[in-house]
This record gives structure tokens, C-alpha cells and sequence, in this order.
């Protein structure tokens, strides 16, 4: 499977490539069609999972690709719940080192999922409006998944 455009620019997963059109699918919506092949030209440098991947909400795919343990998305859930915290409260009420923390913090905020603020002349943290909206999705399917049918 490879990953192509359309002369528009939108993105397909190739299924089947013939002589004058290839069977594509949308990987946002699941739905396949035909377009010619002279409209269609392969992604360079993009595999087709990449493509795949890129049906998720921006918001969510940078939370999926940057918390790697629950600990840290345990961090961006209680920074979420408890609102911003500075540091120093980070380290007492958590099971962190410093340099453990400090790491964290720093990939979630080079990734845009906390920014910096000040809580009482202290350097804290709070979550972005991308980290509390890939959170929503996240607890809304998980919510959904539970009720029952």
C-alpha cells in the first residue's frame, strides 16, 4: 500500500492501481473510490501508515506520539484536573525526581502540550488548549466505550 494525492492535494491510501485508475481510500472517512491516474501522484518520503495516521485530530496524534507511559499522561491528566501547578508542588505531591520531571516537562512543552506560567512568582505549569481538547477525545471515547448498548 503506498501513500498519494490527488491533484488537489488530499491524501489516499493506494489499494489498486490499474491502467487508467487507481482504487483509493480515504483514510479520514473509510471511503473508496476511483480516480484517474493521471490525477494521482505518490507521496514521497510518506508511508502509508503515516497517512493512515494522519486521520486523527492534530491534538490527539501529538498526545499519542509524545506520552509514552502513564505516568506522564498521568501528569497532563492532573495538570488538567488540578489546574496549573508550579514546580515545587509538582515535585512533593508526585513520585518524581527533579531531572526525571524536568525532562517531562520539557518534552510536553517542546510539543506544545504544556506552556509555562507563573503561580505565585513560582515557574509552574498548565496544559495548552490542544493538550485539553486531545484529552477530551480521549475521555469521551473512553466514556462511550463503557456505556453499554
Amino acid at each position: 500500500m503506498k501513500a498519494v494525492q490527488d491533484d488537489t492535494g488530499k491524501r489516499y491510501l493506494l489499494l489498486k492501481h490499474s491502467t487508467d485508475a487507481s482504487l483509493v481510500r480515504d483514510p479520514e472517512t473509510g471511503n473508496e473510490c476511483y480516480i484517474q491516474n493521471d490525477r494521482l501522484e505518490t507521496i514521497d518520503g510518506e508511508s502509508a501508515l503515516e497517512t493512515a495516521a494522519r486521520s486523527v485530530d492534530d491534538p490527539v496524534l501529538t498526545l499519542l506520539t509524545t506520552v509514552h507511559d502513564e505516568e506522564t499522561l498521568g501528569l497532563l491528566i492532573e495538570l488538567s484536573e488540578r489546574g496549573p501547578l508550579d514546580v515545587r508542588t509538582l515535585l512533593d505531591a508526585y513520585d518524581f525526581c527533579e531531572s526525571d520531571l524536568h525532562g517531562r516537562l520539557t518534552v510536553l512543552s517542546a510539543a506544545g502540550l504544556l506552556a509555562e506560567t507563573d503561580i505565585g512568582g513560582e515557574r509552574g505549569y498548565r496544559i495548552t488548549e490542544d493538550c485539553e481538547a486531545a484529552l477530551a477525545v480521549l475521555r469521551s471515547e473512553l466514556v462511550d466505550a463503557a456505556e453499554p448498548e
